[in-house]
Order: C-alpha cells, then structure tokens, then sequence
C-alpha cells in the first residue's frame, strides 16, 4: 500500500476538504443566525 499522492496533489484534495467542510459550517451558522433573528423577537 503505497502513497502516489505527489504533496501538492494532496494538499489541494484537504484544501477542497477543508473548503467543503467550511461551507457547511459557515451554512449551518448562518442558519441558527437567521432561526434566531426571526424566533427570537416575538
């Protein structure tokens, strides 16, 4: 089992990772920033 990944190949694969995982927060934030602006002044 060996690595034929080059490092410039593997760091563009966790940089697409880290970008993915990002936007997912970044969407699950904005969501709860939104929930409680709208639920949180009645």
């Amino acid at each position: 089992m060996r690595d034929q990944l080059s490092s410039g190949e593997e760091r563009r694969r966790n940089l697409r990772l880290a970008l993915i995982l990002a936007s997912v927060a970044a969407a699950f934030f904005v969501g709860f920033i939104v929930k409680m602006s709208m639920f949180g002044h009645h």
